[in-house]
Parts: C-alpha cells; structure tokens; sequence
C-alpha cells in the first residue's frame, strides 16, 4: 500500500466479491466484479434494489466489456444474487468498453431500458459501428489515431503499425448499443428502491461522465471520476485534438464537496473505500506535481512522446502507450492554454512545446 492510499479507509480490507457472486456494501447496495484483459484487470460493477412501476428487482449499474467469460460470470450472478429478481434498468456511468460493452446484452437479455447521459450514448453507438473503412477506425485506435500519435511523436514504425491495425478496437469491446435510452444530466434525481440517488456530472475523464450519490445511505458510486489507488486518465485523443481536459476534470471534482467525509466511494477500479475529500486533494497535488514536471521539461521544444519518461516510470504496453500519450498531450495542453508554454510545428510536421 503506498503513502496515499494508506490515508483512506477500507471497510473490508482486501475481501473481494467472489466471480459471479455478489457482496452486499449498503442496504440494498451489492458489489460485483467482472475481469479485464489489460493491465488494469477488474473493474466493479453494482447491482441497487429497486423497484419501478410496481415491479421489483434491480438496477445494474456499469456491465463490463463484451466477452464470453463477462456474460458467464453475469449468468451466475443472475442465478445467484438476484433472489430471483429482474433487472429494472441498466445505467451506465460513461461509454469506455469496460463501463458500456455489455449493455445491449443486458438491456436486451432483460428487457430493460438504458439510463446514460446524451453525449456518451451517442458516441458510444457511433463507434460501436464496425468502421465503414479501413481508415475509420474506433476508438483510441486506428489510422486516425496513429496519425494524432504521430503529430505528437510517436514514430516508431511497429508502435504506428499496430495501432493502425486495432481498426476494431472499440467495437470489438462494445459490439452494439441499444437504440433507444433514457437522459442522465448532472443534478438529476432519480428514486432507486425508494431512495434518493443523484447523478453528478463530470468532464475530462469522459464526454459526461456520470456518478450517483446517496445522501441517505452516505454511498457514492464514482465510477472513474474518484479512484482509490490509480489517478483517472486524462487523455487527448484523435477526435477533439485541440481538447484540455485536464482543467475540465479537476474543476469538476469540486462537485463531490459537499458530499459528506465519511462518504462510502464504490469506484470502478480498486476497493470500496472512505476519506473522499483526502483522494481528492491528493488527485490536485498529484496533477499540480505532474505539470511542475512538465513545465520543468520543457526548456527545449520537446514532443508528447518526449514527455512519456516523465510523466511514467514503467514500461508500457502498446494498451497502456495510446492512454499515455494522450494524458501526456493533456498535461502540455493544459499548460499551453494557459499560457505557460508555446507551440510549434517542426520540419517533421510535429508539436513540439517550449516553455515561455
């Protein structure tokens, strides 16, 4: 455990949710977890008591990327967790593979409606799409992609050729969408098992990322905005390349103060944990840090791809290597926007950033 997440608390130490099981955190609140094939190798999914229409059962909230073992693992959390119950609805926090794959699946296999805010539903069906042409691409992945990489650095022939090839990326995690769904805006309420959830929502992360907060059970359902051990990436990528996320993430972390101390995050990535406010300050310090670096590195023009060794101390994948490039576009965004650097095309058609 490093000194950050020494500072927050964990309820249940490191006791996870059986695959295919599911394990109660609240009253009417039960965690589950399904695998990723990355790096990063669980995300945490939540099933709410609910009850609409006068018909009881659940809501499912966030569903795991596409994939055989994914539904295997619903399949017996159906049996299992459910008390026989249906699935009401199926919300979904924001359109990344992990969060969405599986939600025609589940709105489809019951015959429930999706709850998800416009700009995320609508991209997450307009790359769910298989490309219309090799070019296309979906996603962080593809020609586009690779081109946005290389205006940024990213040169290397076999690092270009495979991300060129991934022209499947996103669809092949997210296969379809259903066609119709129901808005999630921030400062929305919406009675869950006769509670009071609202959705908060929050940019840079995701287009209109949304969590759900209830004051009555002191739980927050913080999807990525809040994570326990990892900082949320911020990425730039090929579709919005003129973006600065950063400053939309940090500012939207404000929302979460008035959200009580002794709050119960539920993140999608790590534990179940409390001390909100503590993880907060500590993702400002950490990016406030991380710009310091970037600001420092930047006496001479250098690229994105310049930037890399300092912004990540580990060898990456060629998964990990698009995030990382795009959040290290975002940090020299944020600070040529601000003013703090310039920016240049050179002979090799790439950014490069210089410290005014």
């Amino acid at each position: 455990m490093n000194e950050n997440e020494s500072r927050l608390s964990y309820p249940w130490g490191d006791v996870l949710p059986e695959p295919g099981r599911a394990m109660s955190v609240a009253d009417g609140v039960q965690w589950i977890r399904m695998p990723l094939p990355f790096a990063l190798d669980h995300i945490n999914l939540w099933l709410l008591r609910d009850e609409i229409d006068g018909r009881a059962g659940w809501t499912v909230v966030d569903t795991g990327i596409s994939r055989d073992e994914v539904r295997e693992h619903w399949e017996a959390v159906f049996e299992h967790a459910l008390d026989g119950l249906p699935v009401l609805r199926v919300v979904v926090t924001h359109m990344h593979p992990d969060h969405v794959g599986l939600a025609q699946w589940l709105c489809e296999r019951w015959q429930a409606p999706l709850w998800m805010t416009m700009t995320d539903y609508v991209l997450a069906r307009m790359w769910a799409r298989p490309p219309s042409a090799p070019s296309d691409g979906s996603g962080p992945m593809g020609e586009s992609a690779a081109q946005h990489f290389m205006r940024h650095g990213l040169v290397d022939p076999d690092a270009q050729a495979q991300i060129r090839a991934r022209t499947h990326y996103y669809s092949g995690l997210v296969p379809g969408m259903p066609s119709s769904y129901n808005r999630l805006m921030h400062d929305q309420r919406i009675n869950i098992g006769g509670r009071d959830w609202r959705v908060i929502v929050g940019y840079g992360h995701a287009p209109e990322h949304a969590s759900l907060s209830c004051e009555s059970l002191g739980v927050l359902i913080s999807g990525d905005m809040v994570l326990p051990r990892i900082s949320t990436n911020i990425s730039v990528f090929d579709l919005e390349p003129q973006a600065n996320p950063l400053p939309l993430y940090l500012n939207s972390l404000n929302a979460y103060d008035i959200l009580a101390e002794s709050t119960l995050v539920l993140p999608s990535h790590g534990r179940p944990f409390r001390g909100l406010h503590e993880r907060i300050t500590q993702q400002h310090k950490h990016h406030a840090a991380r710009l310091d670096e970037v600001l420092a590195a930047c006496a001479e023009p250098v690229s994105a791809m310049d930037i890399l060794p300092v912004l990540f101390r580990r060898k990456l994948d060629m998964h990990q290597l698009g995030f990382a490039m795009g959040e290290a576009i975002a940090h020299l965004h944020a600070l040529y926007f601000e003013g703090q650097l310039r920016r240049t095309i050179d002979a090799q058609n790439i950014y490069r950033f210089q410290r005014i």
